[in-house]
């Protein structure tokens, strides 16, 4: 299973950046979400990472994990059809 981004609709290049109303949000959100994902997907918890040098536009990630490996980004990417995505995603929107 991969992850989900949660991304500011105003484009802002380091988190710590954010306005704070904005910032307030984006977290808020993390937390709404995070429990959906943990409830679609088969996972002992959900991590968190915030890493901010990979493009210029911040973000969370919200990670399912099994195991503290499975938060290591360096891992070869996994490449899920069209139809899968849709499917988990739809799974998450059930638990919103």
């Amino acid at each position: 299973m991969g992850h989900v981004l949660v991304i500011p609709k105003k484009e802002t290049d380091y988190i710590f950046d954010i306005e704070d109303d904005s910032y307030r949000k984006l977290w808020s959100f993390a937390k709404t979400i995070a429990p959906a994902i943990e409830k679609a997907v088969t996972c002992k918890r959900i991590g968190i990472a915030v890493i901010g040098l990979e493009v210029p536009h911040a973000h969370i990630h919200l990670v399912p994990l099994q195991q503290v490996g499975d938060i290591n980004f360096t891992r070869p990417k996994i490449h899920p059809s069209q139809e899968e995505l849709e499917k988990t995603a739809e799974e998450i929107r059930k638990w919103v």
